[in-house]
């Protein structure tokens, strides 16, 4: 496992209160270097719709995607099951068009709204039953939208995580066709070479 494991700490023993404070540090959270902050938009700019969007954006952490999303027109929703991260997410995105919760990323506690992309970044491979948190994210589409999940496989010696072969066959049954997004050859976002499976995957649901 690596400090690149966000999610919202469920099935990783971590606690995420205590971590938030220095949540940021890490490149690939708080993107406060210029380069991964835009490798990370660049990539979001493919993976979301042209038009202003409504987002919802699982184990959103400190806000760091939902700042780049709400930065290129979108309205955001994050879901954090972390207070300490949700408050640093409230002020990092003050003035945008952006609300967020304390909740389940699982079940996140949106009642009958409907978004055009549920945004989700290294959160799936943590929770018990994948296929069934799928199942529950594509209800949360509204027809026409998306999934985008950004997920990996992490160490050597006793790997963690869920390879994109998987999470497309899990898809499968529940949206279109996948199209899978190899992201480990890309240094900027990462803050350092990688050389485990890191990709996204963005399934669109009829």
């Amino acid at each position: 496992m690596t400090n690149d494991d966000h999610g919202d700490g469920t099935g990783t023993g971590l606690d995420w209160d205590a971590a938030a404070a220095t949540f940021d540090d890490e490149p690939d959270h708080g993107l406060r270097d210029p380069e991964a902050r835009r490798a990370w938009a660049d990539r979001l700019r493919g993976w979301l719709p042209e038009r202003p969007s409504d987002v919802l954006d699982l184990g959103c952490g400190t806000g760091s995607l939902s700042l780049l999303a709400a930065g290129q027109g979108h309205r955001v929703t994050g879901v954090d099951s972390s207070p300490p991260m949700v408050d640093l997410a409230r002020a990092k995105l003050v003035g945008r068009d952006a609300a967020f919760l304390v909740g389940d990323a699982a079940a996140p506690p949106v009642g009958e709204e409907r978004f055009d992309v549920v945004l989700v970044r290294h959160v799936l491979w943590a929770l018990p039953e994948p296929g069934r948190v799928l199942r529950h994210w594509r209800e949360l589409l509204r027809p026409g939208g998306r999934l985008v999940l950004v997920e990996g496989v992490w160490g050597t010696v006793t790997p963690v995580g869920i390879p994109a072969d998987r999470l497309a066959a899990l898809l499968a049954p529940l949206t279109g066709p996948v199209r899978v997004e190899r992201l480990s050859g890309d240094a900027r976002l990462w803050g350092k070479d990688v050389d485990d499976e890191r990709y996204a995957v963005v399934a669109a649901v009829p």
